[in-house]
């Protein structure tokens, strides 16, 4: 079936708001193509002329976003630090406002078994509709390197950056457990981050 390109843009944005809403609330797994094209108006198969899979549209609302969060975590967070122990505290605090704020980024860190479910099937130049940007450089990959040369100053403590990478996703778990904590959540969470990055970073003056 042959579409206007009026057409397109519209039945693509049903597609998008439907699986932002479906992916972030039931998950990859058991969002079903009927679910997602309804709102849309098509039948299930022409889903297809539009996504390869239900993976790809998954991947391409992650791409979407990823420009954004790079800018928050990265140049406005990671890179706007004054030194090593300011720069992680100001990622961590912008990774945690993405997290409490996007509820596609949250599932993804209560099922991380759904992003290796998408990267197991699809790759980013597949999710990219035509027309679209290359995929944005991996923020995770820039944190990496941030820490491999901090490292490498002196002002990060270990050598293997995994390791303070996997030290540091430990903070997007208080998030997940902000009601049991109650009015005590934002103390709780800056508690956290101080006491982490301070650890990480022995040698940074403190403010």
């Amino acid at each position: 079936m042959a579409f206007t390109e009026a057409e397109r843009e519209r039945i693509t944005a049903a597609l998008k708001a439907s699986g932002r809403r479906l992916f972030a609330t039931v998950g990859l797994r058991k969002t079903s193509l009927a679910a997602l094209v309804g709102d849309a108006g098509i039948v299930k198969s022409t889903f297809y002329t539009f996504f390869e899979s239900k993976e790809a549209l998954y991947l391409h609302l992650l791409l979407e976003q990823a420009a954004e969060t790079r800018r928050r975590t990265i140049d406005e967070g990671l890179h706007a630090g004054a030194d090593a122990r300011d720069a992680l505290r100001r990622f961590l605090h912008a990774a945690v406002s993405i997290l409490e704020t996007d509820p596609l980024y949250r599932r993804l860190v209560t099922h991380p078994d759904e992003l290796s479910m998408v990267v197991g099937r699809v790759d980013a130049e597949t999710a990219r509709l035509p027309g679209e940007d290359p995929a944005p450089v991996d923020f995770v990959n820039d944190l990496t390197a941030y820490i491999s040369a901090q490292q490498d100053a002196g002002a990060i403590t270990g050598s293997d950056p995994a390791v303070v990478v996997g030290a540091l996703r430990t903070v997007l778990l208080v998030p997940l457990h902000a009601a049991e904590f109650g009015e005590a959540y934002p103390a709780v969470l800056d508690l956290t981050i101080d006491a982490l990055t301070a650890g990480l970073t022995p040698g940074t003056a403190r403010p």
